[in-house]
């Protein structure tokens, strides 16, 4: 599955994905519905055995090989040390910094149209409301980039989503979120190693 490291000579590769969880910095936001992207790619970061470091484009990185030999992709995980509404910018500036192009980022966001615990994959398309997907594409100049959608489901009664997302989970939800995480990182993989048409038979359930 995960293998070696990838190292700066790989900085010109074809073959690298930038993989981007989107939420809000601080602790007080880390484990809300909002942050549900950037939980996602933490644990695939995580389970790959890679830690993160500061980067200089407002992000924190952990750089990786998706399975062993010199072919492998190479993955660029990020999380951002900034707002969700600010998002663009740091992506831009780390599509840039490893050269990688709109059909090589996959970006990890919550999503209130999914029920929780669902994921759909998609690329391209509007932001549907999303301040981080609005924010990335403006940076981008393009909305063709990959989609993790991580449904988190619709608030209850009539409470505002805009106070859902930055609510914790529910201890019911949080019983199920190690499986709910791994599912998201296998998506991840499953995009990067074998395309959007069998991903999406696999996991746009």
């Amino acid at each position: 599955m995960f293998g070696r490291k990838s190292s700066g000579s790989d900085n010109h590769s074809t073959n690298r994905w930038l993989i981007v969880g989107l939420g809000n910095p601080g602790p007080e936001y880390e484990k809300t519905r909002h942050n549900i992207g950037a939980m996602v790619v933490s644990h695939l970061a995580t389970t790959s055995g890679s830690k993160f470091s500061s980067h200089k484009a407002r992000a924190n990185v952990a750089e990786f090989k998706l399975g062993l030999g010199g072919d492998a992709p190479a993955l660029v995980v990020a999380t951002l040390r900034c707002y969700m509404n600010e998002s663009g910018g740091p992506t831009k500036a780390l599509a840039d910094f490893y050269k990688v192009k709109g059909d090589h980022i996959i970006i990890a966001h919550d999503e209130l149209d999914i029920p929780f615990q669902s994921i759909r994959v998609k690329f391209s398309g509007g932001d549907n409301g999303h301040n981080g997907l609005k924010s990335i594409t403006s940076a981008l100049g393009s909305a063709d980039y990959y989609r993790l959608r991580v449904g988190i489901g619709r608030p209850p009664g009539q409470q505002d989503p805009a106070d859902f997302v930055l609510k914790p989970f529910s201890s019911a939800e949080k019983k199920c979120m190690d499986e709910f995480l791994i599912t998201g990182g296998q998506a991840i993989e499953s995009l990067v190693q074998f395309g959007l048409e069998k991903t999406q038979q696999n996991f746009n359930s």
